[in-house]
C-alpha cells in the first residue's frame, strides 16, 4: 500500500507513511484534450450541488474543481504533452447482476485517464498508484518514461479523479473484482492489447491479480514495492504479535476491522486537515525523506493535490479490511500463486522500503516464467520519488528487451543492483 500504516509507525522504527484519494461518484463524458505544463485542463461539469458558503468556511475546504485544478498544477511541471480523458467503464461488467459493486446506483462510471506524447510504434506502458494515492504521484517519472513507452497513468476506481461509487463490498472476492474488473473494462474502452502493466504497492497487488486472470493481455509486468505477497502466518513477526496483545494492538485491531481509514482522520480535522497533511509531506519527503528531497514548488503543489484527493468522498479506500488483515498481511496472498505466473516479471524495491523484498524472492522460487528483483539505493517505499532516476533504469532494464536489440542499451545505475 502508497503509506505505511499507522499500526507499523507504533511497532516500527522505519519512516513516515503516505496519504491520498480523490473525486466524486460521478463525472460525465468528455473528449480527451491535449496539454502541456502551460496549457489549461478540460474539466468536466460538476454533478454535484455548489455550495452557497465560500470553501475557506466549509468544514471540508474541497470540491470537485479543487481536486481537478490541483491536478492540473501538479501535472504542470511536467513538460511532455499529454491528453486527460475520463473513460467511460459502464455500470458495471457485461452480465454481472452488480453495479460497480453493489453501488446502489445503475451510472456509468469513469476512470480519469492521462496518456503522454510518445514516439511512433513505442511499447505502452500502464501506471497503477497505490493505496491512498493516485496518478499525480509519478510526476518525476513521466517526462523520463514518455521518452521510450507510451505512458498511460490511471486513477483507480474510487481514487483520485476517477468515479467514486459507493463502496459496499463484503468479501476479498468482490473486493478484488472491483478493482480488476473496472481496469478490465477500462482497457477494453481503450483498445489496449499487449503492454507492460506497472503497479505501485496496492497497485501492484492489483496489477498482479489482473496479470494472474487476464495474462494474455500483458506483455510485462513490474511491481514496484508491491503489497500482498505474504499472510500473517507466513510473515507475522514476534514484535507484532506482542503488540497484538496490548491495549493499543486491540484499539488498532478494533479500528481496522471497523474500516477506519487514516483519510477519515484528516477528513474529521475539517479547515486543520490542510496542515496536517503538509506536515507529513514535509517529513517524509523533505526533513525525514530517504533519497531527494522535494524541491519546494514540488511538495507545495504535492501537498495540495494530495489534501484535495484525500478527503474527497470514500470509496476505494474502504477495501483495505478486505484485502488484508491487520498489520497488512494479503487475506488472499500472492505468494501462494506464484506458480500459476504467466508473465514476465520485474520487482523494484527501494534499499530502505517497509515492504520485504524477501517475499518476492519466495514467489520467484517458484515461478516458471523469467522474473528479475532490483533494489534501489537510497529509497524507501517511494522509490519513484526517492531515486527517480534509479527507478527509471530499472524500468527500462526489466523492460529491455521490448526497447532495443541490444539490451547492453539499457545499463542499471551506479548503485541499482538486480538480486
Amino acid at each position: 500500500m502508497s503509506f505505511r500504516l499507522g499500526l507499523r509507525r507504533s511497532i516500527s522504527s522505519s519512516p513516515a507513511k503516505t496519504m491520498a484519494q480523490e473525486l466524486n461518484s460521478s463525472a460525465p463524458t468528455i473528449p480527451p484534450a491535449t496539454m502541456t505544463a502551460t496549457d489549461a485542463t478540460v474539466t468536466p461539469p460538476s454533478t454535484t450541488k455548489k455550495s452557497l458558503w465560500p470553501s475557506v468556511l466549509r468544514w471540508i475546504p474541497t470540491s470537485t474543481d479543487h481536486i481537478i485544478s490541483a491536478e492540473k498544477r501538479l501535472l504542470s511541471l511536467v513538460k511532455t504533452p499529454y491528453t486527460q480523458e475520463q473513460v467511460n467503464i459502464g455500470s458495471g461488467p457485461p452480465g454481472s447482476k452488480v453495479t460497480w459493486f453493489r453501488s446502489t446506483s445503475n451510472e456509468p462510471r469513469f476512470i480519469n485517464t492521462v496518456t503522454f506524447d510518445s514516439k511512433e510504434n513505442s511499447p505502452t506502458l500502464v501506471m497503477v498508484h497505490g493505496y491512498a494515492a493516485s496518478q499525480g504521484f509519478f510526476f518525476r517519472n513521466f517526462d523520463a518514461l514518455a521518452k521510450h513507452f507510451r505512458v498511460i497513468a490511471i486513477d483507480q476506481l474510487g481514487w483520485g479523479g476517477s468515479s467514486r461509487p459507493d463502496f459496499t463490498c463484503t468479501s476479498t472476492e468482490e473486493t478484488e473484482a472491483w478493482f480488476i474488473d473496472s481496469f478490465e473494462e477500462w482497457r477494453k474502452a481503450k483498445n489496449l492489447s499487449n503492454f507492460v502493466l506497472l503497479g505501485h504497492s496496492f497497485g501492484g497487488y492489483i496489477a498482479a491479480k489482473y496479470a494472474l486472470k487476464h495474462p494474455e493481455h500483458v506483455q510485462h509486468l513490474i511491481l514496484v514495492g508491491p503489497a500482498g505477497f505474504t499472510s500473517e502466518t507466513e510473515h507475522k513477526s514476534e514484535r507484532l504479535t506482542k503488540f497484538q496483545t496490548t491495549w493499543k494492538g486491540a484499539v488498532l485491531n478494533h479500528l481496522w476491522e471497523s474500516n477506519f481509514t487514516p483519510m477519515k482522520v484528516v477528513r474529521g480535522l475539517g479547515p486543520l486537515g490542510p496542515n496536517l497533511v503538509r506536515k507529513y509531506t514535509s517529513a517524509r519527503f523533505g526533513e525525514y525523506a530517504t533519497g531527494e528531497v522535494l524541491a519546494e514548488e514540488e511538495s507545495r503543489l504535492l501537498t495540495d493535490y494530495v489534501y484535495h484527493t484525500l478527503v474527497a468522498k470514500a470509496s476505494g479506500e474502504l477495501c483495505l479490511k478486505h484485502i488484508f488483515s491487520f498489520g497488512a498481511f494479503a487475506r488472499s496472498p500472492l505468494l501462494q500463486r506464484a506458480s500459476e505466473w504467466k508473465v514476465p516479471t520485474t520487482f523494484i524495491y527501494g534499499l530502505k522500503d517497509w515492504m520485504d523484498y524477501l517475499g518476492a524472492d519466495a514467489a520467484r522460487k517458484n515461478m516458471s516464467v523469467p522474473c528479475e528483483i532490483i533494489r534501489i539505493p537510497q529509497a524507501g517505499h517511494f522509490v519513484f520519488l526517492d531515486n527517480a532516476k534509479g527507478f527509471h533504469s530499472a524500468v527500462l532494464h526489466g523492460c529491455r528487451r521490448f526497447l532495443s536489440p541490444d539490451a547492453a542499451n539499457y545499463p542499471l545505475e551506479e548503485g541499482v543492483t538486480s538480486v
